[in-house]
């Protein structure tokens, strides 16, 4: 990482400077810079994929942050549009919206479950630590018990949660009781502690194992439960330590506000905290414009903001440096994190479904998956986040893209988020574009 320096452009677009071609010296695995035209880009295409985004701005989309790396290159690193639109305090619309800056902090959403979660299982596999064949039960002796179908969690695997195939419901809502109590009793909970205890000995299943993948934040609450049992450290600690802070990482956190850093280095998420624009309501429920606190609800309200499902903050720079991990087969700088049989096992398609692996999401041929678009080769992978966040990864083009936005960040008419209804906001467009600009 280098000093920092911005240059404002028409349409409030930024042009960032995380990187120099200084980093590659010494060292192959750092990310250095290139222009795009030097790897393969026809840069008047390439413009192509800021106009679509600087045309949803200027329609209502709030804003976003865009870095393309190929070839170890990083070739494009820009922001739009604005961070704050609405004001935390009485949630109306400001007359003169924040700008969106380049160390500006994402709620990563799902993107969690890759860039915290999946990162800390594959560097315990490939510290021989972790079996994901083995049962949970092994790594979590309380993880036991059938529910009223039969369906037990003693013969459930690691691999059944990281494939989404342990037959758990998408998303029970734990902090609200009258949306919880459909699965049963005593499973309402905004206690992280109690969460936990719900999920390994009361939480009911939706399905049987090993059926066609459900995704479901539930598992990837158990793995981060699991990371914490094996490492015997909470999984931000173990994050922090073992991964984020040997990279050099420093805008990369769960619970922003409880690591140094205010309102103003955030995105804003929704405009009425949890409501739905009033529309929603529970017990503790937040009212006002949600900026560097977690959005996810079972994240923020049972999981004190922690969880392996949601809650990681990121930026832009700091993204390109996690992604770039996978382009080189674990490794950054003198950092080995798993090596290249570890990559390939988590990222091979399932027979069942060639949209899943473990835990990455692939483009797929028979089940594809709309958010990467209609170019990325058959071996591609990443995840998306549902504040608006995107990462793709493409071996075979040597290159990957990362589309964070504050989406969510809009009014909602009929239950529905205006920024989900922009092309920048359903990712594809952004995505088929940069891929039309190669040359190749």
């Amino acid at each position: 990482m280098v000093g920092l320096f911005c240059i404002r452009l028409v349409y409030a677009q930024t042009e960032c400077s995380f990187f120099t071609d200084n980093n590659t010296n010494d060292s192959p695995h750092l990310l250095g810079t290139a222009s795009p035209a030097s790897v393969g880009f026809n840069t008047k295409l390439l413009k192509k994929v800021d106009q679509q985004i600087n045309s949803d701005i200027n329609h209502g989309f709030p804003g976003a942050a865009l870095l393309i790396i190929k070839d170890g290159k990083v070739v494009k690193q820009t922001v739009y549009g604005h961070r704050l639109k609405y004001s935390p305090t009485t949630a109306k619309r400001l007359a003169t919206p924040d700008l969106m800056h380049c160390t500006t902090m994402f709620d990563l959403a799902s993107n969690t479950k890759m860039y915290a979660t999946n990162y800390a299982i594959m560097h315990l596999v490939y510290e021989g630590k972790l079996d994901i064949d083995e049962k949970i039960k092994y790594y979590l002796p309380e993880y036991t018990g059938c529910d009223e179908h039969d369906q037990c969690r003693d013969s459930r695997t690691i691999r059944d949660l990281l494939t989404h195939r342990a037959g758990y419901m998408p998303d029970p809502q734990f902090f609200d009781p009258q949306s919880i109590k459909k699965y049963g009793t005593g499973l309402y909970s905004q206690n992280r502690e109690l969460t936990e205890s719900i999920i390994m000995s009361r939480l009911p299943f939706a399905g049987k194992r090993g059926d066609k993948p459900v995704y479901s934040d539930v598992d990837y609450m158990l793995l981060g439960m699991i990371v914490e049992q094996v490492t015997q450290m909470r999984l931000d600690d173990y994050l922090e330590e073992t991964i984020y802070n040997p990279l050099g990482l420093k805008y990369t956190t769960f619970n922003p506000l409880e690591h140094g850093f205010n309102n103003s280095k955030c995105a804003a998420t929704e405009v009425n905290g949890n409501t739905r624009a009033g529309n929603v309501d529970f017990p503790n429920i937040r009212t006002k414009p949600l900026i560097c606190q977690v959005h996810d609800e079972k994240t923020y309200y049972s999981m004190d903001g922690v969880s392996g499902h949601a809650g990681l903050f990121s930026d832009l720079g700091d993204m390109a440096v996690l992604v770039a991990i996978m382009l080189n087969n674990g490794q950054y700088g003198n950092s080995l994190f798993w090596d290249k049989s570890v990559e390939d096992e988590f990222i091979k398609p399932l027979k069942i479904d060639d949209s899943y692996a473990l835990g990455w999401r692939l483009p797929g041929k028979q089940h594809h998956f709309a958010p990467f678009g209609d170019y990325p080769s058959a071996t591609a992978y990443g995840h998306t986040g549902w504040t608006g966040t995107l990462t793709l990864i493409d071996p075979n083009q040597n290159m990957a893209i990362i589309l964070l936005t504050n989406k969510k960040h809009t009014t909602i008419k009929n239950g529905k988020f205006a920024g989900d209804g922009y092309d920048t906001g359903q990712y594809h467009k952004i995505v088929d574009l940069i891929y039309q600009a190669l040359t190749n």
